[in-house]
């Protein structure tokens, strides 16, 4: 209906390697014929916490069978994921995994830590069942958060071990990861996160509609989105097609101006229009002194609203764009 008046949709037919939607099963009745018809729309899905524990082998083969045959893909939670580890049985888990049908597995260290070795292993060992992995970074207490820079490095390590994508943790949707108290986006988090990491390696966790759409509306249908409500699919799904939804007039603001002084602003708003620069230029545009082009830019970069690259021709020098340009 209308198709001329919807944005074809980025790798519309699956398995996608943008754009995924990734819902939660919580056990919760739904209807199946309509589940059928938003399937298209579904990716993968993630049986909840230790759930798949609290039902027979029977009921959980005939979940993931039904899953299988919408061609949607069961991933089983970092929860059961980190229990096994915790309790010696990771690889009697990974066995039984694959032997009832699921296809992913995530893997997080919200109360363990791993080392290197230690999910080199592991992913060896998952891989070898025939099974896909993803590494969830963060943790869900709101006391225990990571720094920025703790975030970063455990997403390259992440991606060393397995190059595939990486799970951003945002528990409830509040005080956790990229999210706020009120549940609105750290925009300097989340900034100087995609300027280290493509967001296409990122699947962000967005529990809260004001958030999924404020990620569809930053970053296009291309984002990458988890936990979501099946309630939710169609509504996901119609912003990436380029309709607006009651969630999106709730976005309080999208990219905030950077802090700091007048110099700061300024040389913000040059790189706005003319990304990316050197900083010579920086210093001929502006008529600002040396020193006080690299205190705003210094000042930038901690905020998470540009990046800094080396120069292609002369790695001495250094070249500054803008953190959104860091999706390549």
């Amino acid at each position: 209906m209308l198709n001329q008046l919807s944005d074809k949709r980025i790798d519309d037919k699956k398995p996608r390697k943008q754009g995924i939607t990734y819902i939660i099963d919580k056990l919760q009745g739904f209807d199946k014929e309509n589940f059928t018809i938003i399937s298209p729309m579904i990716d993968i899905v993630k049986i909840y916490g230790a759930y798949p524990m609290l039902i027979s082998d029977e009921q959980l083969l005939d979940k993931i069978k039904f899953y299988h045959q919408n061609n949607v893909l069961v991933s089983a939670g970092s929860t059961l994921t980190e229990y096994a580890i915790r309790e010696n049985v990771f690889e009697q888990f990974v066995k039984e995994a694959s032997t009832v049908g699921f296809d992913i597995i995530e893997i997080g260290e919200n109360n363990i830590q791993l080392s290197p070795e230690q999910k080199k292993k592991a992913s060896s060992m998952i891989k070898s069942h025939g099974l896909k992995h993803h590494w969830k970074i963060g943790k869900k207490d709101p006391s225990r958060q990571l720094t920025t820079e703790k975030i970063i490095h455990k997403i390259n390590e992440a991606l060393i071990v397995n190059q595939d994508k990486i799970i951003l943790e945002a528990n409830l949707g509040y005080s956790v990861g990229i999210y706020d108290e009120k549940g609105n986006i750290k925009w300097s988090i989340l900034s100087a996160i995609t300027s280290n990491i493509s967001p296409d390696n990122i699947i962000f966790e967005a529990p809260l509609e004001v958030q999924q759409a404020a990620l569809i509306a930053e970053f296009g249908q291309r984002v990458n989105l988890a936990e979501i409500k099946l309630e939710n699919v169609a509504s996901i799904e119609s912003q990436r097609r380029g309709f607006l939804s009651k969630a999106s007039f709730s976005i309080s603001s999208l990219k905030k101006n950077p802090n700091g002084g007048p110099a700061t602003k300024f040389i913000y708003f040059i790189l706005q229009n003319k990304s990316p620069l050197e900083q010579s230029d920086l210093i001929h545009l502006t008529g600002l002194p040396r020193r006080t082009v690299q205190a705003s830019l210094e000042d930038l970069k901690e905020q998470g609203l540009i990046y800094e690259k080396s120069n292609l021709e002369d790695i001495r020098r250094k070249v500054y764009h803008l953190a959104k340009e860091g999706w390549v």
